[in-house]
């Protein structure tokens, strides 16, 4: 039996949210200067985890729409150059954990990022050899739970669980068939009551407990 584990990524694995406002930031000052808006670590805190359209709906809704799509996919092609030199915010024993967990278990990663994003993840993060494959919204331009279920089938897996930190996070692994496990310590809440996480530490043993 085949048994995978799939990831997502911000608030999960690593917080780029810094580096990513000070990214989108530098785009708006010198490619979007008719863009009056100066974005905090909690803007974009506040949308990691929409898929980039809805991002752009909401940073740059005082801009008509067509210059709208336009601003997010700058800012987001800029973000992908600037982090594979700046990297996020490892979350504690991330090599460790999926060094353990790769004895017994595939790993994958399923975003709703751009492409590139989770390609500058993996290389800023060296783990390579764990990562098995991987989709996004930017790579399929479809949502989350498509983007799962169809990871989880090309790869002939029997039994999975996904492993985030939002609401949308959990609604999408149901609508996908997955089990799930929340990752307390990220970005959001999830209002069932599921298997959680309170460290990266703690997955080994949660997911044993979910997939045996």
């Amino acid at each position: 039996m085949k048994k995978g584990i799939i990831f997502d990524v911000d608030g999960t694995l690593w917080d780029a949210c810094a580096i990513v406002a000070e990214s989108w930031n530098l785009y708006l000052e010198n490619y979007a200067k008719d863009v009056k808006v100066h974005l905090t670590e909690q803007d974009l805190r506040n949308v990691m985890g929409m898929t980039m359209s809805d991002i752009g709906d909401t940073l740059f809704g005082m801009v008509p729409k067509e210059r709208r799509m336009e601003v997010t996919e700058g800012c987001c092609v800029f973000e992908v150059e600037y982090l594979k030199d700046k990297g996020g915010v490892l979350y504690p024993d991330l090599r460790e954990t999926f060094q353990t967990l790769a004895r017994e278990y595939h790993l994958y990663i399923v975003s709703n990022c751009q492409v590139g994003y989770i390609e500058d993840f993996i290389h800023w993060t060296r783990v390579e050899q764990w990562i098995e494959d991987f989709e996004s919204f930017g790579n399929t331009g479809q949502v989350k739970s498509h983007n799962i279920r169809i990871l989880a089938q090309r790869n002939g897996l029997d039994r999975a669980v996904y492993v985030g930190d939002t609401q949308g996070d959990y609604n999408s692994t149901r609508e996908a068939g997955l089990s799930f496990i929340h990752a307390r310590y990220g970005f959001g809440t999830v209002s069932e009551t599921v298997p959680y996480i309170d460290s990266l530490r703690e997955l080994p043993e949660r997911v044993k407990e979910v997939l045996g």
